[in-house]
């Protein structure tokens, strides 16, 4: 593929990440409000959340591995697909049992894994993490649109017409990948040896956890799970915080999210990019952990959400320095063929907090409140820290 075709990809795929990250920003500002309303309490609001998370956390690598076999087209197709129908099953949610059935289709929504994949895929090594970064940047823009949208249009013209705004969006995304996604982004002459042992099945578990094998993606994967543990716990619990703890209504939530998205997209647009080039990877995750243990100790003092949104700068610097760097130096040690995989099993990484984050977040919350998620945020990254501090933390691209 000729540069300037891969760079059009590119730039597609970042449009339909944006619209992606906008519907599913959409949704979160309908289904904390409408399970209030059906008489979820935070107990219940967070097995819901859980489902969510245990049904990505199983397709995520499943996800990866399609799309390492299939192609983006056909992974991106059944992502959008799925959104679709998730959409439209949140339309005739109006109870508990239909509100748990919506969220089935997630088990094939990973329309973010799969753009990272057609990103990594395309962009050359040294440009990767800034490529990767644009994606967040995306993110930003998806999640003051959605967020916005969300409150608005639940507001005044309530919950079904926002669900069924974000199922038609859904559906121009699917329109979007069919007409400008190549069916292969992968290097065609991938060489035999990165083919070795390798086999076609989607529910290979070896193949996955093969690449667990490659110098350096163990200890960059296992420092992703732990200090991304306490960041995950507070996100799946913000609804309730913003609700209980901030007394914000719909619209003001949407607001507050419109705020993140704005931070994220000047910290992914304007500032990744330029660190990526003047320092290495492995000092820019050092100092994302810190930050993120120092944010902990911040959230933990914090009163009000005029604290919260001065707190949120350092938060989405780090929480966006963190994500983009482990992403790229774990697509970094693999091989070109199995990138998709690997970006599934950091999706799944994502997934596995929200699995345990919602038991974990409503017990902290319940027994000792809001300040808990803060205190343990700054404890498990100082240790983190001083633990890539004393061992380096290095990794090794792989070398076809």
């Amino acid at each position: 593929m000729e540069p300037a075709a891969k760079q059009k990809v590119i730039y597609i795929t970042y449009l339909i990440a944006t619209l992606d990250i906008t519907w599913l920003f959409l949704q979160f500002s309908i289904t904390p409000y409408l399970a209030r309303r059906l008489g979820f309490d935070t107990i219940w609001f967070g097995y819901l959340q859980t489902t969510v998370g245990v049904i990505q956390l199983l397709g995520g690598p499943i996800y990866g591995r399609f799309a390492d076999i299939f192609g983006a087209r056909a992974a991106l197709s059944v992502s959008c697909l799925a959104s679709v129908v998730y959409f439209l099953l949140l339309t005739v949610a109006d109870n508990t049992f239909m509100l748990f059935v919506h969220k089935l289709p997630a088990i094939f929504m990973h329309a973010l894994p799969g753009a990272q994949m057609v990103v990594a895929d395309l962009s050359e090594n040294e440009k990767r993490a800034d490529a990767l970064g644009k994606l967040g940047l995306c993110f930003g823009i998806g999640m003051i649109a959605g967020s916005s949208l969300g409150g608005t249009l639940s507001t005044r013209f309530g919950e079904k017409f926002a669900a069924s705004f974000a199922a038609v969006g859904s559906f121009i995304s699917l329109l979007l990948v069919w007409n400008f996604i190549p069916k292969q982004t992968k290097i065609q002459n991938v060489p035999e040896s990165n083919k070795k042992g390798s086999s076609k099945s989607v529910f290979n578990l070896g193949e996955i956890t093969r690449l667990m094998k490659f110098p350096g993606v163990a200890k960059t994967f296992t420092v992703k799970i732990i200090s991304g543990l306490p960041t995950g716990i507070f996100q799946v619990m913000f609804s309730i915080i913003a609700m209980n703890f901030f007394q914000l209504k719909a619209e003001q939530n949407g607001y507050l999210m419109a705020y993140f998205g704005i931070v994220q997209m000047v910290i992914q647009g304007a500032v990744i990019g330029r660190l990526t080039s003047r320092f290495s990877e492995n000092s820019l995750l050092i100092v994302s952990v810190g930050i993120s243990s120092v944010v902990g100790l911040l959230q933990a003092l914090m009163t009000n959400v005029f604290h919260f949104c001065l707190i949120v700068i350092p938060m989405m610097f780090s929480l966006s320095v963190f994500n983009v760097i482990t992403d790229s130096m774990l697509t970094k040690s693999v091989s070109p063929a199995d990138t998709g995989t690997m970006l599934g099993l950091c999706a799944s990484v994502q997934s596995l907090l929200r699995t345990v984050g919602p038991t974990i977040g409503g017990f902290l919350y319940e027994t000792y409140g809001v300040p808990s998620f803060g205190y343990i945020q700054c404890v498990i990254n100082a240790a983190v820290f001083s633990f890539l501090l004393a061992t380096g933390g290095h990794s090794h691209p792989h070398k076809p």
